[in-house]
């Protein structure tokens, strides 16, 4: 198949139509249109098989995964996500691979109201590259530096899951039944918590998504802020499907340390800890507190009943080359 049929059949004539796409796919370029009064945030991730997904991993799975870290980046910064463009690496023209590859992109374009206007295609190594773009009111933007000492520390949803859920496919983890499946599903089609993202722009200080696991990523807010925290690991949000498939310590250890939750850590100030509740309402997601910062910069102390915690892997998960 050349590529033009490829793109033609896959990726040209599917998913959302926004009105703000003046060209999409089938030029050079695209062209768009930024709201008034509104900043685009742009992100890009690269995912390659073997190394951010097995190779095993099913199409739809993948091009679902590829979205939603993108679009979860676009939560983090308080952006609505609007528009992506995609670059796929291919070994072979696997058809029934991509007819799967191309229902879980547009499964999550379609639901977040995003639309995919351009891209590329190339034969080599299995690997894709996604750019996702958002809007954010000027001023309203999360980042990972405006955190205080004194301001809470909050985590969405539930941690720990996608990691065993991973463990799980490599045989490293032995579960059966529906907590299997559960934590499978959530290391394959992870949330992306956008509408929290937009929930709590105006009221967190800062913010970052859980990629390479809490501590990892807490650490990036703690040194951006020059802050420290206090952590309590007894207070951790974890689902009954963890809790039933491994020991408390377990569960622990993967909620601190296992990462691809792609769940929101996000800070709060003492005085508008009264409006979260409020402004997390219409979204359906829990946040939960879980500990505090402090003055101590990059301090990062974790606590279980009031004790002292060490965890066995402190500094979560680490890109190398």
């Amino acid at each position: 198949m050349k590529e033009f049929d490829l793109i033609g059949r896959y990726f040209s004539n599917s998913g959302h139509k926004r009105k703000d796409v003046v060209i999409g796919i089938g030029d050079d370029c695209a062209v768009t249109t930024v709201p008034e009064n509104q900043q685009l945030a742009v992100t890009t991730d690269t995912l390659v098989s073997g190394v951010h997904f097995l190779n095993n991993a099913p199409a739809k799975s993948v091009a679902y995964k590829a979205v939603a870290v993108n679009l979860s980046d676009l939560a983090a910064m308080g952006a609505e996500p609007a528009w992506i463009s995609l670059s796929l690496s291919l070994p072979e023209v696997d058809e029934t691979w991509l007819d799967d590859f191309a229902a879980g992109l547009y499964e999550l374009t379609q639901y977040y109201s995003v639309e995919l206007i351009g891209g590329d295609t190339v034969k080599g190594p299995m690997a894709l590259t996604i750019t996702a773009q958002g809007f954010i009111p000027p001023g309203s933007e999360l980042t990972r530096s405006n955190a205080k000492p004194g301001d809470w520390v909050y985590v969405t949803g539930t941690l720990g899951d996608a990691g065993a859920g991973l463990d799980i496919l490599k045989n490293a983890l032995n579960v059966s039944g529906e907590a299997k499946d559960v934590l499978i599903n959530r290391h394959y089609f992870p949330t992306p918590r956008v509408a929290v993202g937009t929930a709590i722009r105006r009221i967190a200080t800062s913010c970052i998504d859980i990629s390479d696991g809490l501590l990892s990523d807490l650490k990036h807010i703690l040194k951006a802020s020059e802050c420290g925290a206090k952590i309590h690991v007894d207070r951790l949000p974890l689902s009954r499907a963890l809790t039933s498939a491994v020991s408390p310590e377990q569960a622990i250890e993967y909620a601190l340390s296992a990462g691809d939750d792609y769940e929101l850590i996000f800070t709060v100030g003492e005085e508008q800890r009264g409006s979260l509740e409020t402004s997390l309402a219409s979204t359906n997601v829990k946040a939960t507190c879980i500990g505090q910062l402090t003055g101590q910069a990059g301090v990062l102390s974790l606590m279980h009943n009031n004790e002292k915690f060490t965890p066995q892997n402190p500094s979560g998960y680490e890109h190398s080359f």
